[in-house]
């Protein structure tokens, strides 16, 4: 396999050959691609709609990275870290759409933030009666925590789980997880049990 992770491709340079029509890839490659679409696609959504707060924003936006992802599918069929790249067109597509709205790329929605969390209301952090202030935290996290955070405690993953949607290993994960929560913890002032095992307590 190739080791190529690299940055998303910009497209339409000159002289950059067009994407091989699905239809005349092989059937392996296009059962391959059909799968991974069903397989994340939910889950992509879930984030998106997190990050965008729209059902309309955020389908755009999985939709143009499911379009990117089959211009460089049979590519990345070869690369070590398939979900990682995947990952990172999405990632692309949410911050294209922010700009598009002339919004801050970094910041999430705020309604979509609070609705998440109201999914885990056991967890200390949803206690909180702030939940602009939780918001305000979260989004001064690095990319990589907040990441591991949202898909912890905002759609939750569990450690595991996320480490395969983002393209890591679990325990880059975890102690994104763990990092994450000590910078919530300081931002906050508020006392948070760790979780050893990177699961969510039931």
């Amino acid at each position: 396999m190739s080791s190529e992770q690299g940055t998303e491709d910009t497209g339409g340079a000159v002289g950059t050959p067009r994407a091989v029509p699905i239809d005349q890839w092989p059937v392996a490659a296009q059962m391959s691609y059909w799968g991974f679409h069903q397989q994340r696609r939910v889950d992509y959504m879930r984030y998106a709609y997190l990050q965008l707060g729209s059902d309309a924003d955020a389908e755009e936006a999985v939709d143009l990275t499911f379009d990117r992802i089959m211009d460089h599918w049979l590519r990345m069929l070869e690369m070590e870290s398939l979900e990682g790249y995947a990952w990172t067109i999405l990632k692309r597509r949410i911050i294209d759409m922010h700009r598009k709205r002339r919004r801050r790329p970094e910041l999430m929605e705020t309604a979509a933030f609070e609705a998440a969390l109201a999914d885990h209301v056991d967890d200390p952090y949803d206690t909180l009666t702030d939940a602009i202030t939780l918001y305000a935290a979260v989004s001064a996290l690095s990319e990589r925590q907040r990441d591991a955070i949202l898909l912890h405690y905002g759609m939750g993953f569990t450690a595991a789980e996320a480490a395969e949607v983002m393209g890591n290993q679990e325990s880059t994960v975890r102690s994104q997880l763990r990092t994450g929560r000590r910078r919530l913890t300081t931002l906050l002032k508020l006392r948070c049990p760790e979780h050893p095992d990177g699961k969510n307590r039931s």
